[in-house]
């Protein structure tokens, strides 16, 4: 079975006390749905049309596990902490087998 990845690339970073408080709730959300943070970063170098900031690497067992944590009731309640804090670009693949 393919894993699945969450990618979480941060265009700007507005209210860093939003983004403390979505990191405190965030972290539990995604354990709880089985996800293992593989790269969690300031230090970044974007080439092409890369952003060079924050960027989030998260595993999953499988894609439909990968879904199911961002659309769990744990995780949204971070986002309602995040609000308008951060820019981000958020996207849920599948990995190859």
């Amino acid at each position: 079975m393919a894993k699945g990845y969450w990618v979480s690339v941060y265009r700007t970073i507005s209210d860093p006390d939003k983004l403390a408080a979505y990191d405190e709730l965030a972290r539990p959300a995604v354990q709880a749905g089985g996800g293992r943070v593989l790269s969690r970063g300031e230090r970044v170098v974007g080439y092409d049309a890369g952003i060079a900031e924050r960027t989030i690497l998260i595993e999953f067992d499988s894609f439909e596990q990968a879904v199911a944590a961002r659309e769990s009731e744990a995780y949204q309640k971070a986002l309602v902490a995040l609000g308008d804090g951060v820019e981000r670009d958020f996207r849920v693949i599948e990995g190859l087998d």
